[in-house]
């Protein structure tokens, strides 16, 4: 049996919900063999963050190398990268590739919480964006890279238009940040109008890292040979069911269940 490849580049979780644990997991379970590029070790849990240490680019650049050199990688993410220094490492090394390349600028998280460097923003706009088929940023992301006050979906409309022009081949933006678009994202291609992909919202505390999921689950099915609207679409049923499965763990916010479809 010869499995289709997937690569992650991402944060470590040391709570195992989110980043390239989650990325792993979700690989697994739509049964593709993950590989991994840690970018910074975390030490987290389900009450918040408490530590960030970022890698060394060189140790970064060593890790994707290895891997690309002997794996035929199939399609690949990026997560959190921290750093400006981080960002340009691993432009470096997509910039040659031709594969399906995803890429989740992991900046703010949905509740707000800053986690990029500053100067970090300029070098996603500049080197990585153009590299991606498909960026995927949250509202507030999309806020910062797009430049648009986001407030209603006609903004979230407006600022896919301007995140496309910089680069990349298609936008999905995440509509969880605001409560109105709750279950509702908006993709947006070089090719055809754009469209608003809707699925159940789900009330439950436990979502801690459903936008690692999704990109990891987009990415999966890319690398098992599904269009992209069609690995968009199955992979937002696939964090749908894992919400609702959601795993009450810890003291705060509990991740959702990776390993559903298993069940």
């Amino acid at each position: 049996m010869v499995p289709a490849i997937a690569l992650s580049i991402g944060g470590s979780d040391s709570g195992g919900g989110a980043g390239i644990q989650a990325d792993l997991k979700t690989f697994l379970a739509l049964q593709v063999h993950g590989c991994s590029a840690i970018t910074c070790v975390t030490a987290q849990n389900t009450c918040g963050v408490n530590r960030v240490d970022a890698l060394p680019p060189e140790a970064l650049r060593a890790q994707i190398e290895a891997v690309l050199s002997d794996l035929p990688v199939a399609a690949l993410k990026t997560g959190m990268l921290l750093n400006q220094q981080l960002i340009e490492a691993t432009a470096e090394a997509l910039e040659p590739l031709t594969i399906p390349r995803l890429i989740d600028p992991v900046m703010v998280s949905r509740a707000g919480s800053v986690l990029l460097e500053p100067e970090a923003i300029t070098a996603y706009r500049q080197r990585l964006l153009p590299l991606a088929e498909l960026i995927t940023p949250n509202i507030h992301e999309a806020r910062l890279l797009s430049g648009v006050a986001i407030g209603a979906a006609a903004d979230v409309e407006l600022a896919a238009a301007r995140l496309l022009a910089l680069g990349p081949q298609a936008v999905l933006i995440k509509g969880g940040g605001l409560p109105e678009l709750r279950g509702r994202d908006y993709l947006l291609q070089r090719e055809g109008a754009g469209q608003w992909l809707e699925h159940a919202a789900v009330d439950t505390p436990h979502s801690h890292g459903s936008g690692c999921t999704l990109g990891a689950a987009i990415t999966a099915h890319r690398a098992r040979g599904l269009s992209l609207v069609e690995a968009v679409r199955s992979a937002k049923t696939f964090v749908e069911q894992g919400l609702r499965r959601g795993l009450a763990i810890g003291a705060g916010q509990g991740p959702l269940c990776h390993w559903h479809t298993l069940l």
